[in-house]
Protein backbone atom coordinates (compact mmCIF):
# COMPACT_ATOMS: atom_id res chain seq x y z
CA UNK A 1 0.00 0.00 0.00
CA UNK A 2 1.18 3.54 -0.80
CA UNK A 3 2.88 5.34 2.06
CA UNK A 4 2.99 8.68 0.22
CA UNK A 5 -0.11 10.20 -1.36
CA UNK A 6 -0.06 13.05 -3.88
CA UNK A 7 -3.22 15.10 -4.18
CA UNK A 8 -2.53 16.64 -7.57
CA UNK A 9 -0.24 15.40 -10.30
CA UNK A 10 1.13 18.48 -12.04
CA UNK A 11 4.70 19.55 -12.72
CA UNK A 12 5.88 19.81 -9.11
CA UNK A 13 4.29 16.52 -8.09
CA UNK A 14 5.90 14.89 -11.12
CA UNK A 15 9.30 16.36 -10.23
CA UNK A 16 9.06 15.01 -6.69
CA UNK A 17 7.92 11.56 -7.80
CA UNK A 18 10.73 11.25 -10.32
CA UNK A 19 13.26 12.59 -7.82
CA UNK A 20 12.43 10.27 -4.94
CA UNK A 21 12.28 7.23 -7.21
CA UNK A 22 15.60 8.11 -8.87
CA UNK A 23 17.26 8.48 -5.47
CA UNK A 24 15.61 5.25 -4.24
CA UNK A 25 14.03 7.11 -1.35
CA UNK A 26 10.76 5.38 -2.25
CA UNK A 27 9.79 2.64 -4.66
CA UNK A 28 6.93 3.24 -7.11
CA UNK A 29 4.80 0.89 -5.00
CA UNK A 30 5.14 3.31 -2.08
CA UNK A 31 3.56 6.19 -4.01
CA UNK A 32 0.07 6.99 -5.27
CA UNK A 33 -1.62 10.02 -6.79
CA UNK A 34 -4.96 11.45 -7.73
CA UNK A 35 -6.00 14.41 -9.85
CA UNK A 36 -9.09 16.58 -9.66
CA UNK A 37 -9.64 16.72 -13.42
CA UNK A 38 -7.96 15.85 -16.68
CA UNK A 39 -5.60 12.94 -17.11
CA UNK A 40 -2.46 14.25 -15.41
CA UNK A 41 -2.62 11.65 -12.63
CA UNK A 42 -3.07 8.81 -15.11
CA UNK A 43 -0.13 10.09 -17.16
CA UNK A 44 2.08 10.37 -14.07
CA UNK A 45 1.19 6.85 -12.98
CA UNK A 46 1.80 5.43 -16.44
CA UNK A 47 5.17 7.18 -16.73
CA UNK A 48 6.52 6.26 -13.29
CA UNK A 49 4.75 3.09 -12.20
CA UNK A 50 3.09 4.64 -9.15
CA UNK A 51 -0.56 3.98 -8.40
CA UNK A 52 -3.36 6.13 -9.75
CA UNK A 53 -6.22 6.20 -7.28
CA UNK A 54 -9.51 7.88 -8.17
CA UNK A 55 -11.08 7.49 -4.72
CA UNK A 56 -9.75 9.99 -2.17
CA UNK A 57 -10.44 7.78 0.84
CA UNK A 58 -8.58 4.83 -0.69
CA UNK A 59 -5.71 7.15 -1.65
CA UNK A 60 -5.27 8.66 1.80
CA UNK A 61 -6.17 5.70 3.99
CA UNK A 62 -2.79 3.90 4.02
CA UNK A 63 -0.66 7.04 3.54
CA UNK A 64 1.40 8.58 6.33
CA UNK A 65 2.71 11.48 4.21
CA UNK A 66 0.30 13.56 2.14
CA UNK A 67 1.63 16.02 -0.45
CA UNK A 68 -0.90 18.64 -1.51
CA UNK A 69 0.03 19.70 -5.03
CA UNK A 70 -3.10 20.93 -6.75
CA UNK A 71 -3.67 24.53 -7.90
CA UNK A 72 -3.78 26.95 -4.92
CA UNK A 73 -7.11 28.40 -5.98
CA UNK A 74 -8.64 24.92 -5.76
CA UNK A 75 -8.22 24.82 -1.99
CA UNK A 76 -11.50 26.65 -1.45
CA UNK A 77 -13.40 23.97 -3.36
CA UNK A 78 -11.40 20.98 -2.14
CA UNK A 79 -13.17 17.85 -0.95
CA UNK A 80 -14.56 18.60 2.55
CA UNK A 81 -13.48 15.13 3.67
CA UNK A 82 -9.81 16.17 3.52
CA UNK A 83 -9.80 17.32 7.13
CA UNK A 84 -10.82 13.92 8.48
CA UNK A 85 -8.97 11.84 5.90
CA UNK A 86 -5.64 13.51 6.76
CA UNK A 87 -6.03 13.15 10.53
CA UNK A 88 -2.77 12.06 12.14
CA UNK A 89 -0.76 12.41 8.93
CA UNK A 90 2.13 14.67 7.94
CA UNK A 91 0.74 17.10 5.35
CA UNK A 92 3.12 18.96 3.04
CA UNK A 93 1.58 21.82 1.08
CA UNK A 94 3.02 23.07 -2.20
CA UNK A 95 0.20 25.63 -2.54
CA UNK A 96 1.76 29.02 -3.26
CA UNK A 97 0.30 31.83 -1.20
CA UNK A 98 -1.64 29.60 1.20
CA UNK A 99 -0.40 30.33 4.69
CA UNK A 100 -0.33 27.92 7.61
CA UNK A 101 -3.32 29.64 9.21
CA UNK A 102 -5.39 28.90 6.10
CA UNK A 103 -4.01 25.38 5.73
CA UNK A 104 -4.95 24.60 9.33
CA UNK A 105 -8.57 25.25 8.42
CA UNK A 106 -8.40 22.68 5.62
CA UNK A 107 -6.29 20.10 7.51
CA UNK A 108 -7.23 20.65 11.19
CA UNK A 109 -6.29 17.18 12.40
CA UNK A 110 -2.96 16.70 10.61
CA UNK A 111 -0.05 15.47 12.72
CA UNK A 112 1.87 18.47 11.42
CA UNK A 113 1.60 20.89 8.52
CA UNK A 114 4.55 21.98 6.39
CA UNK A 115 4.35 24.82 3.90
CA UNK A 116 6.85 24.50 1.05
CA UNK A 117 7.91 27.04 -1.56
CA UNK A 118 10.04 25.70 -4.40
CA UNK A 119 10.75 26.62 -8.02
CA UNK A 120 10.70 25.09 -11.48
CA UNK A 121 14.32 23.80 -11.45
CA UNK A 122 12.83 21.09 -9.22
CA UNK A 123 12.17 19.28 -12.49
CA UNK A 124 15.91 18.64 -12.85
CA UNK A 125 16.73 18.28 -9.14
CA UNK A 126 18.17 21.79 -8.93
CA UNK A 127 15.49 23.67 -7.02
CA UNK A 128 15.93 26.08 -4.15
CA UNK A 129 13.19 25.18 -1.68
CA UNK A 130 12.13 26.99 1.48
CA UNK A 131 9.86 25.47 4.09
CA UNK A 132 8.23 26.23 7.41
CA UNK A 133 6.32 23.93 9.74
CA UNK A 134 3.30 24.65 11.92
CA UNK A 135 4.94 22.93 14.89
CA UNK A 136 8.47 21.67 15.56
CA UNK A 137 9.05 18.58 13.45
CA UNK A 138 9.65 15.28 15.17
CA UNK A 139 12.97 13.62 14.31
CA UNK A 140 11.18 11.08 12.12
CA UNK A 141 9.13 13.71 10.28
CA UNK A 142 12.21 15.88 9.78
CA UNK A 143 14.06 12.96 8.22
CA UNK A 144 11.09 12.25 5.95
CA UNK A 145 10.78 15.89 4.89
CA UNK A 146 14.48 16.40 4.25
CA UNK A 147 14.62 13.28 2.10
CA UNK A 148 11.68 14.56 0.09
CA UNK A 149 13.12 18.04 -0.42
CA UNK A 150 16.58 16.73 -1.29
CA UNK A 151 14.93 15.06 -4.28
CA UNK A 152 14.17 18.58 -5.54
CA UNK A 153 17.55 20.20 -4.90
CA UNK A 154 18.65 22.32 -1.93
CA UNK A 155 16.40 23.46 0.89
CA UNK A 156 16.33 25.78 3.89
CA UNK A 157 13.98 26.12 6.86
CA UNK A 158 12.70 29.64 7.55
CA UNK A 159 10.08 31.47 9.58
CA UNK A 160 6.82 31.84 7.69
CA UNK A 161 7.09 35.64 7.69
CA UNK A 162 10.00 35.30 5.26
CA UNK A 163 8.20 33.11 2.74
CA UNK A 164 6.75 36.02 0.73
CA UNK A 165 10.23 37.38 0.07
CA UNK A 166 11.51 33.89 -0.70
CA UNK A 167 8.59 33.37 -3.07
CA UNK A 168 9.75 36.46 -4.94
CA UNK A 169 13.46 35.64 -4.83
CA UNK A 170 13.43 31.88 -5.27
CA UNK A 171 10.01 31.09 -6.70
CA UNK A 172 9.85 33.91 -9.24
CA UNK A 173 13.63 34.27 -9.54
CA UNK A 174 14.03 31.74 -12.38
CA UNK A 175 11.66 33.79 -14.54
CA UNK A 176 13.75 36.91 -13.97
CA UNK A 177 16.89 34.98 -14.89
CA UNK A 178 15.24 33.55 -18.01
CA UNK A 179 14.37 37.11 -19.03
CA UNK A 180 18.03 38.11 -18.54
CA UNK A 181 19.16 35.19 -20.72
CA UNK A 182 16.69 36.29 -23.39
CA UNK A 183 18.03 39.85 -23.14
CA UNK A 184 21.63 38.61 -23.57
CA UNK A 185 20.55 36.60 -26.61
CA UNK A 186 18.76 39.54 -28.21
CA UNK A 187 21.68 41.88 -27.50
CA UNK A 188 24.08 39.45 -29.16
CA UNK A 189 21.81 39.22 -32.19
CA UNK A 190 21.64 43.01 -32.35
CA UNK A 191 25.44 43.06 -32.56
CA UNK A 192 25.31 40.85 -35.67
CA UNK A 193 25.54 37.32 -34.27
CA UNK A 194 23.40 34.60 -35.81
CA UNK A 195 20.36 34.01 -33.55
CA UNK A 196 21.29 30.40 -32.81
CA UNK A 197 24.85 31.38 -31.91
CA UNK A 198 23.67 34.21 -29.65
CA UNK A 199 21.21 31.85 -27.93
CA UNK A 200 23.84 29.16 -27.34
CA UNK A 201 26.40 31.62 -25.98
CA UNK A 202 23.84 33.32 -23.72
CA UNK A 203 22.65 30.01 -22.22
CA UNK A 204 26.12 28.59 -21.67
CA UNK A 205 27.50 31.85 -20.26
CA UNK A 206 24.76 32.01 -17.64
CA UNK A 207 25.11 28.30 -16.87
CA UNK A 208 28.87 28.52 -16.44
CA UNK A 209 28.67 31.66 -14.32
CA UNK A 210 25.97 30.10 -12.11
CA UNK A 211 28.03 26.96 -11.57
CA UNK A 212 31.08 29.07 -10.77
CA UNK A 213 29.34 31.21 -8.16
CA UNK A 214 27.64 28.14 -6.65
CA UNK A 215 30.94 26.32 -6.23
CA UNK A 216 33.11 29.23 -5.11
CA UNK A 217 33.73 30.62 -1.65
CA UNK A 218 34.17 34.06 -3.19
CA UNK A 219 31.38 36.62 -3.25
CA UNK A 220 29.67 37.46 -6.57
CA UNK A 221 31.40 40.83 -6.41
CA UNK A 222 34.83 39.21 -6.07
CA UNK A 223 34.13 36.92 -9.02
CA UNK A 224 32.93 39.93 -11.00
CA UNK A 225 36.16 41.77 -10.25
CA UNK A 226 38.20 38.80 -11.49
CA UNK A 227 36.61 39.27 -14.92
CA UNK A 228 36.95 43.05 -14.95
CA UNK A 229 40.11 44.67 -16.29
CA UNK A 230 40.57 48.41 -15.73
CA UNK A 231 38.90 50.28 -18.57
CA UNK A 232 38.33 47.04 -20.48
CA UNK A 233 35.26 45.61 -22.18
CA UNK A 234 33.68 44.25 -18.99
CA UNK A 235 34.33 47.56 -17.24
CA UNK A 236 32.54 49.40 -20.04
CA UNK A 237 29.51 47.15 -19.80
CA UNK A 238 29.36 47.25 -16.00
CA UNK A 239 29.45 51.04 -16.10
CA UNK A 240 26.29 51.02 -18.21
CA UNK A 241 24.60 48.68 -15.75
CA UNK A 242 25.55 50.96 -12.87
CA UNK A 243 24.47 54.14 -14.63
CA UNK A 244 21.17 52.47 -15.53
CA UNK A 245 20.44 51.60 -11.88
CA UNK A 246 20.61 47.83 -12.48
CA UNK A 247 20.71 46.83 -8.81
CA UNK A 248 17.92 49.23 -7.93
CA UNK A 249 15.82 47.76 -10.74
CA UNK A 250 16.39 44.24 -9.40
CA UNK A 251 15.50 45.40 -5.87
CA UNK A 252 12.27 46.94 -7.17
CA UNK A 253 11.51 43.75 -9.10
CA UNK A 254 11.87 41.57 -6.00
CA UNK A 255 9.90 44.07 -3.90
CA UNK A 256 7.01 44.05 -6.39
CA UNK A 257 6.91 40.25 -6.40
CA UNK A 258 7.11 40.12 -2.59
CA UNK A 259 4.26 42.60 -2.27
CA UNK A 260 2.14 40.60 -4.69
CA UNK A 261 2.85 37.37 -2.77
CA UNK A 262 1.58 39.06 0.38
CA UNK A 263 -1.54 40.29 -1.41
CA UNK A 264 -2.33 36.83 -2.77
CA UNK A 265 -1.88 35.27 0.67
CA UNK A 266 -4.23 37.81 2.24
CA UNK A 267 -6.86 37.19 -0.44
CA UNK A 268 -6.69 33.39 -0.07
Amino acid sequence: MARVAFIGAGKLATAIVRGVIARKLYAPADLACCGKSGDSAARLAAATGIAHETDLARLLGPADLVIVAFKPQSLASADPRLGELTAGKLVVSLLAGRRLERLTQAFPHARNLVRVMTNTPAAIGAAMTSFTALRPLSPADRTTLHGLLEALGRHVEVEERHLDALTALGGSGPAFLFEFVAALRDAGTAEGLAPEVAATVARQTVLGAAQLVAGSELTPEALRDQVTSPNGTTFAGLRVLSESGFRDMIARTIHAATKRADELARDA
